[in-house]
């Protein structure tokens, strides 16, 4: 059998914590759909630096792993409510940040919101290239229009702009509307792109008129940001450590006072979807 169906047999017989290396392909977010934790790109065996970053990387990977859950995999539909499907101001802009099993997280969301949801832009901690391809496959199992972003796209109605893998995400107000900008820069709370510049950026220039969500992940990214939030007048959730993989980023802003509310991962949706009739 392959990886990913040993994963998927793996898991419900012996839940532990499992994390995949594979060469660049979609086949990793199937593998995290069967229930790994998380994954790591194949070095290049020829680049002595690539290898390196990939040791040092795959080990803070398994440190993290050490600590995370396995979490019963929601599926879509599974709805604490009846779903709108209108109603909703578009002027409004919804922030998402994730790290370690976000990417499924991200996706059980995204199911779940009906095509005239206002628009979403993403910062999931994940590599160059696979970032892309993450927003491809959101593009293709949501109903909703994901791409990676890149400067100069604007946020809209139906939406979903995806941080590129390698570029901080900020959005500026202009004539009524927001727009994205990508830009190389120095790592911030250890990442890049950092959930902290996407909402600190979301809180400047659309302040009351934001949700921001903060997901499951190692670390503290974004907490700040969504504190900065919510002084804004912006409605703000944090996922519950019952359905968190790991259950650092939204602690560290549940912590600090940054979250309005904080739920279960299956009645995220609805919860944004009511702040936003």
């Amino acid at each position: 059998m392959n990886g990913i169906e040993f994963v998927r047999r793996l898991i419900p017989q012996y839940p532990v914590p499992v994390i995949v290396i594979s060469s660049v392909s979609d086949a990793v977010f199937d593998a995290m759909n069967a229930g790994a934790v998380d994954f790591v790109a194949k070095p290049d065996i020829n680049n002595i630096n690539n290898v390196r970053q990939f040791i040092y990387g795959l080990i803070e990977k398994i440190k993290i792993a050490s600590n995370a859950k396995i979490v019963h995999n929601i599926k879509a539909g599974e709805l604490q409510g009846e779903r709108p499907h209108e109603g909703f101001d578009t002027r409004k802009i919804i922030a998402i940040g994730a790290s370690t099993g976000g990417t499924e997280a991200i996706e059980r969301i995204l199911r779940d919101m009906p095509f005239t949801i206002p628009g979403i832009v993403i910062v999931q901690h994940i590599p160059p290239v696979f970032s892309r391809l993450f927003a491809e496959r959101l593009n293709s199992t949501t109903g909703l229009r994901v791409k990676e972003a890149v400067t100069g796209d604007y946020v809209e109605q139906g939406k979903v702009l995806v941080a590129p893998g390698d570029k901080h995400m900020v959005i500026k107000k202009v004539s009524g509307r927001y727009k994205v900008e990508c830009f190389a820069g120095e790592k911030v709370n250890g990442h890049c792109p950092s959930v902290d510049v996407l909402f600190e950026s979301v809180a400047r220039e659309a302040g009351k008129d934001a949700v921001g969500v903060i997901l499951t992940g190692m670390g503290y990214d974004g907490a700040k940001g969504l504190l900065a939030m919510k002084r804004k007048g912006a409605y703000t959730i944090g996922q519950d450590e019952s359905s968190s993989v790991v259950y650092g980023m939204p602690k560290a802003a549940y912590n600090i006072g940054a979250v309005c509310k904080q739920l279960s991962l299956d009645k995220i949706p609805i919860s944004i979807m009511e702040m936003l009739k």
